[in-house]
């Protein structure tokens, strides 16, 4: 593959905390993009806001105050995560849909591209800039927009079942499974408007546990245990 969209759980960067970062997990994620990335992969990362905000927590806040309070949670992840990846040697960049002053980049796809075109890394932070939209929105977008091979959803469990494995023993893992079947079933694997976007502009997608050994490694490589979304 020549170019990915790795999306990271917020949730999965926490590691066992839950909340805030994991040092020790961001830092495997680095050391794992820094290996395809010198394979002559080129990675663009969007990463969720779980680990610091969830949706509207509050009947007391406008849902669109509350989405906004997310695209800033997920600036911070991404802006914390690329530095990480810049302390190992990798050359980085983030770029939002909206202004942050001097922070990070105003997006378009000219710039990503030049910084591609660069080796960096980029980050696309901020989801679509937009309230009632979620990061699998963003991440599915940028995908299409960059002409990304195949979206990396980097989770904190691994792979689609059949029904939460967490309250259910016996669901099942799917190895592969049609990107119009995730729609149909409604899978939560991301949201729908996000399954939709991928399966009309033909992006698919590897779902896999991010606290495997080598899981980013091995998804690149296609020997991820996880689960392959297909769009054909």
């Amino acid at each position: 593959m020549k170019r990915v969209l790795l999306k990271l759980s917020g949730e999965a960067l926490a590691g066992e905390k839950k909340t805030g970062f994991d040092e020790a997990t961001v830092m495997e994620v680095a050391k794992q993009v820094k290996t395809i990335t010198e394979n002559g992969v080129e990675v663009g990362v969007v990463i969720g806001g779980g680990n610091f905000w969830r949706g509207r927590t509050s009947e007391t806040i406008d849902r669109t105050k509350a989405d906004q309070i997310g695209m800033l949670a997920t600036v911070m992840n991404s802006i914390y995560v690329s530095e990480i990846f810049r302390y190992i040697g990798m050359k980085t960049q983030v770029l939002t849909p909206f202004e942050c002053g001097s922070f990070t980049k105003l997006f378009s796809k000219d710039r990503a591209n030049k910084y591609f075109g660069k080796g960096m890394v980029v980050f696309f932070a901020g989801g679509t800039g937009h309230p009632y939209f979620s990061t699998d929105m963003g991440a599915a977008l940028r995908a299409v927009e960059i002409e990304a091979e195949m979206i990396l959803a980097a989770k904190a469990i691994d792979g689609v079942y059949d029904s939460d494995p967490r309250k259910n023993a016996d669901a099942k893992k799917y190895r592969t499974l049609p990107m119009a079947e995730v729609v149909k079933k409604q899978l939560g694997v991301m949201d729908l408007a996000a399954a939709v976007l991928c399966m009309q502009n033909k992006i698919p997608m590897k779902v896999f546990g991010l606290n495997e050994k080598d899981s980013i490694i091995q998804a690149v490589q296609g020997d991820s245990t996880g689960t392959i979304i297909t769009v054909e």
